[in-house]
């Protein structure tokens, strides 16, 4: 889960659990511990909130700063937790923790660390097969095919058109956030050389037809694919924003913001 804190490193000595202790035990202190940094954290910016005067760029900078010193107490917290419990349930509760946080080979060496028992947690290999999916799924590698209700992801990709394709849900905020960037990209550029695709993931393909004609997707879409493309694709979190070039090649991943369109641009020549 990608938090929305950011932390310091901790002294060693609060987050080893003793050999002796149990693992529940040593499972209570760590959960223990993660609040009182997430409550620190949001008690923080809660003070930050209240300094008169603090606005606009310098209010950014303070909440950054904030989040960057908890980051790095959060992320070391946890990862100093694994090391000492290579192969028991808390080191699975803290690589949950802190999975979406490391980068990808920083991640392959954590679980590789891991005892057999550990490794074997179904949790930790949802996360390893993600990382494969992600492997498998990076910028510049030929897109994967997958059918839903009879639909093709490869009736839209591959077909000699630069398709944006967004991952979402109804139900998620940063998605509807981003469909006036996508409409906006669709209404400039779409054409023989370019289209645009929603893919519902997560989601009832009611509450997803619903949000599409309130939010104004009038472009392609598929609906109802739940984990199908998430697992292919090792999409952790909504919107996934990508762009395929008109070969199925992944050409980017992860865009949002000015970013769609830039990408775009950059591809059409334009």
């Amino acid at each position: 889960m990608k938090k929305a804190i950011l932390l310091a490193v901790l002294p060693l000595s609060i987050c080893v659990a003793c050999n002796g202790k149990n693992e529940d035990k040593k499972l209570e202190e760590f959960n223990a511990k993660i609040e009182s940094i997430v409550g620190n954290y949001q008690n923080q910016v809660d003070s930050l909130q209240r300094i008169v005067g603090l606005s606009g760029d310098a209010l950014n900078l303070a909440h950054q700063q904030i989040y960057e010193q908890v980051i790095g107490e959060y992320k070391a917290y946890c990862l100093e937790t694994i090391k000492q419990n290579r192969n028991n349930k808390v080191a699975v509760a803290a690589l949950k923790e802190v999975y979406s946080d490391l980068e990808n080979d920083e991640l392959k060496e954590v679980i590789a660390s891991l005892g057999p028992k550990a490794k074997n947690d179904p949790d930790v290999q949802r996360i390893a097969s993600a990382i494969a999916a992600l492997d498998n799924t990076a910028e510049g590698k030929m897109f994967t095919d997958f059918e839903i209700d009879g639909v093709k992801f490869s009736d839209f990709i591959g077909r000699g058109k630069y398709v944006l394709v967004d991952f979402w849900a109804s139900w998620c905020g940063p998605c509807k956030r981003e469909i006036p960037n996508i409409a906006k990209v669709y209404e400039t550029y779409a054409g023989d050389d370019f289209d645009v695709l929603s893919v519902a993931v997560w989601d009832k393909p009611e509450d997803t037809r619903k949000a599409a004609q309130e939010h104004g997707v009038v472009w392609n879409q598929i609906i109802n694919a739940q984990r199908i493309p998430t697992d292919i694709y090792g999409i952790q979190g909504i919107p996934q924003i990508m762009l395929f070039g008109p070969d199925g090649t992944i050409l980017k991943r992860d865009l949002r913001g000015a970013g769609i369109e830039e990408a775009v641009k950059q591809a059409l020549g334009r």
